[in-house]
């Protein structure tokens, strides 16, 4: 009877440290073939720029390719419908931001739920945006441009890389805190906007400092102000918006996601891969480079930092009435 008792302990304890093993392998095995991250902006955007530094970087800590795969359209959302239809293996990934939160109440009808439908891996960057004109512009400052678009309503068009977009939404926000009325001109990415910034055809933009901070530097674009609270290390010379619209912020951030279904350990695994990239000082370098701060953090934190922003951005649409298809 003993020996029975023994023999079933055994044989139970195998059964429950096997299927444990074999996870643990899995993720230390993980991954055995290049993984694909899709983002939903357009190559040359901010999004586009810092993700493709991060697939150079897991590449050379893990030893296969992350490749990203562009599919802008619908302020990104188009890119986490393709996430939540992949196979939950961790070899296809896409880039979860700010653009998702606001999308969430932007558009009626999204077939996923950005807080229910992924799972959240890890954080990348968060930054800030500019406001920023050509050099050609009457206004040098943000009171000028208020004033200047008081006095023109209806006649300034503000850019924007597409429909809900935080440059979308983040100019919908100035508009009403500012009282002004401006034209939204959305673009399919942020290198067409831009474009057509630098000739005139439209006046401003609120764009992430990743993608505008080469065109600033070389003079190119003029900026007014910066979004955050505070000032950016990046163009520490730059004040902030809310230095003249008391209460206006709008912040940009961008992290990895992976289908529901993703097998813990992985998500696990890419986690403190990503946050040990971030870590390193020359990672930080690059990223103040671009206007950008690393967004370290467990996944979990990731996850909140998706609730909260969708739940705030929520409040900004439903205000403003913007919609979508």
């Amino acid at each position: 009877m003993q020996f029975a008792r023994r023999q079933f302990l055994r044989v139970a304890g195998t059964a429950i440290v096997a299927p444990v093993l074999s996870h643990i392998g899995y993720a230390q095995a993980y991954p055995t073939k290049p993984v694909r991250i899709i983002v939903g902006f357009a190559a040359g955007s901010a999004a586009d720029i810092t993700t493709r530094l991060m697939a150079e970087w897991l590449a050379e800590r893990l030893g296969q390719q992350f490749f990203v795969d562009n599919r802008p359209g619908a302020g990104s959302n188009l890119a986490i419908e393709a996430l939540v239809k992949s196979p939950a293996d961790g070899y296809t990934l896409a880039v979860a931001n700010v653009g998702n939160a606001i999308g969430a109440t932007l558009y009626e009808k999204l077939g996923f739920d950005i807080t229910r439908d992924i799972a959240p891996v890890a954080g990348i960057v968060s930054g800030t945006s500019v406001m920023e004109v050509s050099p050609s512009f009457p206004a040098k400052t943000v009171p000028e441009f208020i004033a200047y678009a008081k006095s023109n309503p209806g006649k300034l068009n503000i850019a924007s890389g597409g429909v809900g977009t935080v440059q979308h939404v983040a100019g919908e926000l100035f508009q009403m805190m500012a009282g002004i009325n401006m034209v939204h001109v959305p673009y399919r990415g942020t290198a067409a906007a831009l474009t057509d910034l630098f000739g005139g055809q439209v006046h401003v933009i609120f764009d992430n400092m990743a993608s505008s901070i080469e065109h600033i530097r070389a003079g190119k674009l003029r900026p007014l102000a910066v979004t955050t609270k505070t000032r950016s290390a990046a163009m520490p010379a730059v004040p902030t918006v809310g230095d003249f619209v008391p209460g206006f912020e709008a912040s940009t951030w961008s992290g990895i996601a992976a289908p529901k279904e993703t097998p813990r350990e992985i998500i696990e695994a890419l986690n403190k891969e990503i946050n040990a990239i971030l870590d390193d000082p020359k990672v930080a370098a690059r990223l103040a480079g671009l206007g950008a701060e690393a967004l370290k953090g467990s996944s979990s934190d990731f996850g909140r930092l998706i609730k909260t922003e969708t739940e705030k951005w929520a409040k900004v649409v439903k205000f403003s009435g913007a919609k979508a298809g």
